[in-house]
């Protein structure tokens, strides 16, 4: 199988998936239904249209930096009140997301994506991401090219550091997460639950290298 490798980076993000009411929450890391939603605004699917085949890609996630956590207030109008909302966002944080399937659905989002039809978000349309989105496709599996990517570092060139994989998985057991969504509709959003695995894996960095460093004037 190959892999589609996606750098989710900004100043905010937010990727709820438990809000309710006036509390707007978001998770430590980019959820499924959010990726999936900036995919199908990258093709220019509406709300109403099928995600079947986007939902069927196996979905991971590299935490590369985690950010901090913020939250802003709002305040909401309706017709006979006015009311505070919480809203919250993860400051500086970056990821890498995978995504597996067949190569030529693949490439087909990865041009989507570096030629989006609709302008593109980090799970709200406040929080535009930064520098490119695509890094390619790896002929790898899912966890491969995850952990295999080198992260840019300004630090020596065999520096390693930890990082936090999130899988799907099919093992029953394993943390559940309800953000596998059935349809975007605003009539009617559904979502379903998938099975998460976390993993800790040894990454290389990749830092910028001067050719002519030590040559002399």
């Amino acid at each position: 199988m190959n892999t589609l490798l996606l750098q989710l980076a900004a100043p905010l993000q937010s990727w709820g998936t438990e809000s309710k009411f006036e509390r707007r929450a978001t998770g430590r890391e980019p959820s499924k239904s959010g990726v999936i939603g900036l995919l199908a605004a990258a093709l220019g699917r509406r709300r109403d249209e099928s995600l079947e085949d986007l939902v069927g890609l196996k979905f991971g996630v590299r935490v590369v930096q985690q950010g901090q956590v913020m939250m802003d207030f709002h305040i909401a109008r309706s017709l006979k009140q006015n009311y505070v909302t919480r809203r919250y966002y993860l400051e500086d944080a970056v990821f890498l997301v995978g995504l597996e399937g067949e190569v030529a659905f693949l490439r087909m989002l990865d041009a989507a994506v570096k030629a989006p039809y609709f302008p593109l978000y980090l799970g709200r349309r406040s929080c535009p991401p930064t520098g490119r989105i695509s890094l390619g496709i790896r002929d790898m599996s899912l966890k491969e090219a995850l952990q295999n990517e080198p992260f840019e570092s300004d630090a020596k060139r065999d520096e390693l550091s930890k990082m936090v994989l999130y899988l799907d998985t099919d093992e029953v057991g394993t943390y559940r997460q309800r953000d596998v969504p059935i349809s975007f509709s605003q009539e009617h959003r559904r979502f379903t639950y998938r099975y998460i695995k976390s993993d800790v894996v040894i990454v290389g960095c990749r830092t910028e290298h001067n050719a002519f460093e030590g040559m002399g004037k």
